[in-house]
């Protein structure tokens, strides 16, 4: 510890210790690298909240958080024989360097990198087609390969849409989407009056996967518009439910009619 600031090395050395055998955390030590992926998640998406939220207050605790899922995978890797973190940094600053080479033109990280500057659309292109060509040599040659799986369904949708529209498969204009949006609510309105729940839930996920599509073509994270959809329904259904409270009154107790009016009033007053 120097400066009275802990390090990097100084975390490592925690987490050392809570996955020793010998007086180390009991929860820690049963954990592997299946378990700890729904934290990881979670912490992911807690740094999005806090950012999205702008509290800058305490974005560096959540980023702390998601720092140590990583500490966490580089130790369980270590003890396995696979990796330690600093093969994580040192396989990451390679990557960086490689996928940068208007800015490291020497291909080194310190080396002679005086190039000469290129526009944003070069470097979108020399980025794809680099990571074209990591894609190959994992043995990843279709245009779809490499898309996470757990990825949220959403964000998938919108990845999946962007690598098909590379070669061409895509609507020229969001007319074309919304279009298909209005096409597939109808075949979800057919499926629904058939009765059909099983192809009525295939119908929607037709038109989450145009919806997603629709993000892209507006250049909107689906992900990030839908969270703000719930907090804008958190927010409103709170005034709702504040404004029958203050009545010494609940929800469940309100008419639907009485519901609506108090929704209308919460949105007219935003």
């Amino acid at each position: 510890m120097q400066d009275d600031r802990y390090t990097t090395e100084d975390l490592l050395h925690l987490m050392a210790q809570l996955r020793n055998p010998d007086g180390g955390c009991p929860w820690d030590l049963k954990q592997d690298f299946s378990t700890i992926v729904p934290s990881t998640i979670e912490e992911a998406y807690e740094v999005a909240e806090a950012i999205e939220s702008k509290d800058f207050e305490h974005l560096h605790e959540e980023l702390g958080d998601l720092l140590f899922q990583v500490i966490f995978y580089a130790q369980l890797g270590r003890e396995a024989g696979h990796f330690d973190f600093s093969r994580i940094v040192d396989t990451l600053v390679h990557k960086l360097v490689r996928r940068h080479p208007h800015v490291f033109p020497s291909g080194e990280l310190y080396g002679d990198n005086s190039g000469e500057s290129i526009d944003e659309t070069r470097v979108n292109q020399n980025w794809e087609a680099i990571k074209a060509e990591e894609r190959g040599a994992k043995g990843e040659s279709g245009t779809l390969d490499g898309v996470a799986l757990g990825l949220p369904g959403l964000t998938r949708a919108a990845k999946l849409q962007k690598r098909a529209s590379r070669v061409g498969f895509d609507w020229p204009d969001i007319d074309g989407v919304l279009d298909k949006i209005e096409e597939e609510i109808g075949e979800l309105r057919e499926a629904v009056a058939a009765g059909d729940r099983e192809h009525a839930g295939e119908e929607l996920g037709d038109l989450l996967f145009s919806c997603a599509n629709a993000a892209r073509h507006l250049k909107v994270d689906p992900e990030a518009a839908l969270r703000g959809c719930n907090r804008k329904f958190e927010r409103r259904f709170n005034a709702v439910e504040a404004s029958l409270h203050s009545r010494g009154r609940t929800p469940a107790e309100a008419s639907l009619a009485e519901l609506d009016a108090l929704w209308e009033r919460a949105k007219s007053g935003e």
